[in-house]
């Protein structure tokens, strides 16, 4: 009569411990991926900050930022290194609540419960996980962009100049003909604080703190689908059987993201449009009032080239972004681990 009470608490039909949420080994990973997006993120970062520059400044003004080197050599020219790395203390500090976001939303919803997760679901997952990372954090990318083009001598658009021409009844400055201007921009404004109580004091409370979302998080999961079709598709010609090189995985992971970061690049132009859209006096061209009107008026003005500004600078830092996160992850990974 022992031996049925003696496999009692073995039988499968009582009910197990839950594991703990965040494992030691889980922990470890999820350090991992923090480090590993803010080295890549840093690693890019004038590459980002080029970009975000060219996509938000007015079409056919003079001296705008034209070419990636001789961009970056500008830059560097009017900042330093202190340029190059404008915003992406904020784009790092984002890293943390993005990748914590993205990685519990998979557990907690429904879509990936079984054993067996077919492809729809898995994919429906990953949109799922990935909207709401985004909107969870998507302040902290309004503020990095604020921050990205607060000090650039961005060239104010012609309809701009022609206001400031009017108001001041004379001939426009050269320090005014410019988004900024060194002495214009307060110490204040350049820190993630100064930037964020700004937005929320001049353009609506909190609010503006989430200007552009839509666009946003309709971008996410187009991107989310073409990025896991590319790379399914592209792992079975890059990394065949007998042939799964770390450089064949980073060519397959780059060529996959270059893939679909260009063809959903339009939300990433509109969701930077909206961004810097309520900035009172940017003179950085027309106030949208949504993401429809701001599609509208960029096919117009610019047609579809103007949805793929600064695509170049994007491109260019998929594959660096790619080979440092990777090789971030696994590096800080393993220490972890061999520490448990």
């Amino acid at each position: 009569m022992a031996a049925p009470s003696q496999s009692t608490p073995t039988s499968s039909t009582e009910p197990q411990p839950n594991p703990p949420f965040l494992s030691p080994q889980l922990a470890s990973y999820f350090i991992a991926g923090g480090f590993a997006g803010a080295a890549s993120r840093t690693v890019v970062s004038p590459l980002e900050r080029l970009k975000i520059i060219q996509q938000v400044q007015p079409r056919n003004s003079d001296n705008q930022y034209k070419g990636v080197y001789r961009s970056l050599v500008r830059m560097f020219k009017e900042e330093g290194m202190r340029g190059f790395m404008r915003g992406n203390g904020i784009n790092c500090l984002r890293i943390v609540p993005y990748s914590y976001v993205h990685h519990i939303m998979p557990k907690l919803t429904p879509l990936t419960l079984g054993a067996e997760q077919i492809r729809p679901k898995r994919l429906a997952s990953g949109a799922l996980a990935g909207i709401c990372s985004v909107c969870s954090t998507y302040p902290l990318d309004l503020v990095r962009a604020r921050l990205s083009i607060a000090t650039a001598s961005i060239p104010v658009s012609a309809a701009s100049q022609a206001k400031l021409s009017s108001n001041n009844g004379a001939k426009v400055s050269l320090s005014s003909a410019y988004h900024t201007a060194s002495s214009s921009v307060p110490l204040s404004e350049l820190s993630i604080v100064g930037m964020t109580l700004k937005i929320v004091r001049e353009e609506g409370g909190i609010r503006g703190l989430y200007r552009g979302l839509v666009a946003t998080a309709f971008g996410v999961a187009p991107y989310v689908g073409i990025n896991f079709a590319a790379y399914e598709f592209l792992r079975g010609v890059v990394t065949p059987p007998g042939k799964t090189g770390v450089a064949r995985k980073l060519s397959c992971g780059a060529l996959a993201g270059s893939i679909s970061q260009t063809l959903t690049y339009p939300f990433d132009v509109l969701r930077r449009k909206m961004q810097v859209t309520g900035m009172k006096s940017s003179g950085l061209g027309i106030k949208y009032t949504g993401a429809i009107d701001a599609l509208q008026g960029i096919v117009k003005t610019e047609g579809i080239r103007g949805l793929y500004r600064g695509l170049w600078p994007n491109l260019l830092k998929v594959a660096p972004s790619i080979a440092t996160s990777f090789f971030c992850y696994e590096l800080v990974k393993d220490y972890l681990v061999s520490r448990l």
